[in-house]
């Protein structure tokens, strides 16, 4: 593979050199567009909500989603240059247990692409901040599956070497030619017919940022990997926990000591948690609502109120669920939460007289409690799932499935729904005994009621095609909808070198009654 730099020697000062001033240009770059664009932008875009709201216009809706992805690339370029705006505080950080967290956000891809894990040395940590370290090893998992259009594999090693932490992610997908290696890092490259390059902008500037070096290798048709290493810090901070500087009253109790310093609370949090609130900011839940249910807990947890953080927890593990947000995402959020709640137990006591014995009572009531949230919320949110699998299944099973039958042992089979294996068995038994009855040449296995289609599914509906020509009957796909079709692309599945397709079933009909050959 070709290499974009070497491991030593003066080329690669000298290639770090180069990527330094690239970084420091744009920071300078975008100091500058930060006052000069974004204020303006913003007011435009709260003109354009107001004149949204008094007269409703699709070239309105356009004109505001446009411009917040200019202000997007904007804030984008911005962190890339002066990621030191975001005051996130330097930590011990577990690199594994991080990429074993990141890797669950791409789940969908996960029987299309392979992951090979290889991970040694797993107590090894850095000392960063810890958010943008994620957010850069994101950025490197994502180029990794967007890399692959079928399937393929992506590998991620962590091991030592000597005293460095070293991280690979390699993929199996079409490779970066050559003359393209020495741009990869450089603000709006990509090779991606919608990308910006803030991606990579943004991995080449964290590494940097965190006294690591980075190597990317590449070839065309093979794939690339990207090796990225890190000073390992044998050090760790054994209390765990940061000293604040809070307003504390004389004989002051905890719940009052946090009401005062709640909006120090909720800076924190949101400081951990950037990742996570960007996330759901995408979907239809209200970051405030996020927000009170957090200080819910907090109160909950001084009043030591157990039943009540229950009955809290089944509550948002429902309403968790059903905005289609991941599990993970939630288990993070309380994590930070538990954290920064201890922050400040120990910023309370740390004045205020305890004996080992009080100590532990409060932290097993603590963490005790907390767990028990955890829990009640994991089985609240499975809960909801189940119940929305089997009423699907349910109501799949009850969707009728009639064959039409036409003149000439011609007969259609109109779909509506999803065929998971339940129901696609219950269907193949009814067609077999219709094919069989009528006496059937040629089915028509209209789609246009199905509005989604997964791999399972085609799966399934060629199953039932190649059951169709057993019995001597030719089945014909027709009615695939525009986005199913995208969808079908998007997965590399190849529907029509399977089974016979036609766009409309009215097409396909026409062609039955002039006798021509389908």
């Amino acid at each position: 593979m070709r290499k974009l730099s070497a491991l030593n020697g003066n080329h690669q000062v000298n290639e770090s050199d180069l990527k330094l001033d690239r970084l420091a240009s744009v920071g300078q770059i975008a100091a500058g567009i930060a006052h000069e664009v974004k204020n303006p932008l913003t007011a435009v875009k709260g003109f354009l909500q107001l004149l949204k709201d008094e007269a409703p216009h699709k070239y309105l809706d356009h004109a505001y989603s446009e411009l917040e992805n200019a202000i997007s690339t904007l804030q984008n370029l911005l962190h890339v240059s002066k990621p030191d705006l975001e005051q996130e505080p330097f930590d011990y950080i577990n690199l594994c247990s991080e990429l074993e967290s990141l890797l669950y956000l791409f789940q969908e891809r996960s029987y299309q692409v392979t992951i090979h894990k290889q991970f040694s040395d797993t107590d090894a940590r850095v000392y960063g901040k810890r958010n943008q370290l994620k957010k850069a090893f994101f950025n490197l998992l994502k180029n990794a599956f967007e890399a692959i259009s079928d399937n393929g594999t992506i590998t991620i090693k962590h091991y030592k070497s000597d005293e460095n932490l070293i991280i690979q992610v390699s993929d199996t997908g079409s490779g970066i030619p050559d003359d393209k290696l020495q741009l990869l890092g450089t603000p709006f490259y990509t090779s991606k017919t919608e990308g910006t390059g803030m991606g990579l902008a943004q991995v080449f500037s964290t590494i940097h940022d965190h006294h690591g070096i980075i190597h990317v290798s590449s070839e065309l048709g093979v794939g690339t990997e990207f090796s990225v290493q890190f000073p390992i810090h044998t050090t760790t901070n054994e209390l765990g926990v940061v000293s604040l500087n809070l307003k504390q009253a004389p004989n002051q109790n905890f719940s009052d000591f946090y009401t005062d310093n709640q909006d120090v609370f909720f800076g924190l949090l949101k400081q951990q948690g950037r990742e996570l609130i960007e996330t759901i900011k995408s979907t239809e839940i209200d970051i405030d609502f996020i927000l009170e249910s957090a200080d819910k807990v907090v109160l909950l947890l001084n009043e030591r109120n157990e039943h009540g953080l229950i009955v809290h927890a089944k509550e948002h593990g429902r309403n968790w669920a059903r905005h289609n947000l991941d599990l993970i995402l939630k288990l993070e959020w309380i994590q930070m939460l538990r954290k920064t709640y201890w922050d400040f137990l120990y910023n309370f006591y740390e004045s205020v007289e305890q004996n080992q014995k009080q100590f532990f009572e409060l932290e097993r009531q603590v963490n005790f409690n907390l767990d028990s949230y955890l829990k009640h919320f994991a089985s609240s949110y499975s809960e909801y799932k189940n119940e929305v699998i089997q009423f699907q299944r349910g109501v799949n099973e009850d969707l009728p499935v009639p064959v039409i039958p036409l003149s000439g042992h011609i007969a259609i089979l109109p779909v509506v729904g999803a065929l998971d294996t339940l129901r696609t068995k219950k269907i193949q038994g009814y067609i077999l005994d219709r094919i069989y009855q009528l006496q059937m040449k040629q089915m028509f296995i209209d789609l246009t009621g199905v509005s989604s289609m997964d791999t399972a599914m085609a799966s399934n509906l060629i199953k039932i095609a190649n059951a169709a020509a057993i019995q001597g009957c030719r089945a014909v796909i027709t009615g695939i909808r525009p986005e199913v079709t995208h969808t079908l692309v998007e997965l590399g599945i190849a529907l029509h070198e399977k089974v016979e397709t036609r766009g409309t079933l009215q097409q396909a009909l026409e062609l039955a009654s002039n006798g021509n050959q389908l």
